[in-house]
């Protein structure tokens, strides 16, 4: 047998991942939209409250399963055990070839762009820096556990200090701009998109599942850190938004370009913007480093058990990671940064899929506690089953919000989408006897030895 992933994850470090990876950059990206939509501060500070409040059911959903399974690869070993094992592999198959390289591509970017206003010694140094962060992190999580999550702590540590200085400052303004509600305005179109949007700056939530198998005491430390870590983001983007408000008012949020640039003016008007670029920077970081070090493990797991990704389903004896894996998301990764031009908005549009799965997550809670009732399961759902099917709906509520506003805009995109899940479909018909007579070989290898 070949090596395994080792427990070496604190509940402080998988805090930090489930942190990390949900404050991107996304939180001063869309705040002045989702301002526009929300009329007043109860629409803006209500919605963000309510955003919140989903993706802890989401967590709370998260932490049953993921404690009863506590395995590398999270969905996949939930949906393959629920639905089949053809489910998993689309799940794992999504995941590999567009959802989760394409995510680090995009915070890669952030990361890029911002990094090009602070220091910028050629022309176009944005592509040349989303290389660099891609590979060196990548590099980083290569060399060691404790290497990658040494550096998801400190990136973390640094952003959330970074956020706390920004809220500081918009609460330090000298005269608070708070205007009464003006919750008359919202519409459900605009409702319905503020929601997307919230709910994209709380995507991460559930990434402690991905590694539950690397996780210390998995029966109390991953219910923990998946709802402490989802009450942190919480609390810190109430606390966020709760000073923009103060220091911009909400018709300052909505018209604002650079909004946390413009909040800390306030108190550092000659030095904000570069500051700003440094507490984004740092954050995009920390999203990149998170999604490698969890997305590598979904890879993993597909590959330990359908033998057309055998290669991606090994761990390093010398380095105790999945090399096979980091090197092979990277690689992708890369691939959409030389022609993100047109493609990332392709990746946009993969959020059907990515709320069609969640779907089949939610849903596999109850046909688990149905199809396999003896399973140990340290933590059960707190207000069960209200609390899933709260999660459940919300998920349909994005799927259909999310499908129709690809189909809308830019249909190509969707169907490129759709064209790799069906060439998923294909590579797994083509494969899956060869795993299955595999498999088939391993249980008689069992029966013999047994």
């Amino acid at each position: 047998m070949g090596m395994v992933p080792r427990k070496e994850l604190t509940l402080f470090d998988s805090i930090c991942i489930i942190v990390g990876i949900i404050i991107g950059a996304g939180i001063y990206e869309i705040t002045p939209t989702v301002a526009s939509c929300m009329g007043g501060w109860a629409g803006i500070l209500g919605i963000w409250l309510a955003g919140g409040l989903l993706a802890l059911t989401g967590a709370i959903c998260y932490a049953e399963l993921a404690t009863a399974y506590p395995n590398e690869g999270g969905d996949y070993v939930y949906q393959t055990r629920a639905y089949g094992s053809w489910v998993g592999y689309l799940f794992g198959w999504s995941q590999l070839a567009i959802i989760r390289p394409g995510d680090i591509a995009l915070m890669a970017f952030v990361f890029a762009r911002y990094a090009a206003t602070i220091y910028s010694p050629f022309e176009n140094m944005v592509p040349i820096y989303a290389t660099l962060a891609v590979v060196i992190l990548t590099f980083i999580n290569i060399i060691g556990v404790k290497q990658g999550k040494w550096t998801q702590n400190l990136l973390t540590v640094i952003k959330s200090v970074g956020i706390l200085a920004i809220v500081a400052a918009g609460f330090f303004a000298s005269t608070p701009q708070i205007a009464p509600a003006e919750t008359s305005g919202i519409t459900p179109d605009s409702f319905k998109l503020a929601l997307i949007l919230v709910l994209f700056a709380f995507g991460g939530w559930n990434e402690m599942a991905y590694v539950a198998a690397e996780v210390k005491h998995p029966k109390y430390n991953i219910v923990r850190s998946l709802v402490i870590g989802t009450v942190i983001v919480i609390g810190l983007y109430m606390l966020i938004n709760g000073a923009f408000l103060h220091a911009l008012g909400q018709a300052g949020m909505s018209s604002s370009s650079a909004i946390a640039v413009d909040t800390f003016s306030a108190v550092a008007p000659g030095m904000a913007a570069k500051l700003i670029s440094i507490i984004i920077c740092i954050s995009a970081l920390g999203a990149v480093n998170g999604l490698i070090f969890t997305g590598s493990r979904i890879s993993y797991a597909l590959g330990s058990e359908h033998r057309s990704f055998r290669f991606l389903g090994t761990w390093s004896e010398r380095f105790g990671t999945p090399v096979m894996s980091l090197i092979v998301q990277a690689c992708i990764s890369l691939a959409i940064l030389l022609v993100a031009g047109s493609f990332i908005d392709t990746i946009l549009y993969a959020a059907p899929v990515v709320w069609l799965f969640f779907l089949g997550t939610g849903i596999s809670v109850f046909v688990l506690r149905r199809k396999e009732p003896n399973i140990e399961r340290p933590y059960r759902i707190s207000g069960f089953p209200l609390t899933a099917l709260i999660f459940c709906a919300a998920c349909v509520f994005m799927f259909y919000s999310s499908f129709t506003y690809a189909l809308a805009i830019k249909p190509i995109g969707l169907l490129v989408v759709v064209c790799l899940l069906v060439a998923g479909v294909v590579v797994y018909w083509f494969t899956e006897k060869a795993t299955s007579r595999l498999r088939g070989e391993g249980n008689e290898d069992v029966k013999r030895n047994g």
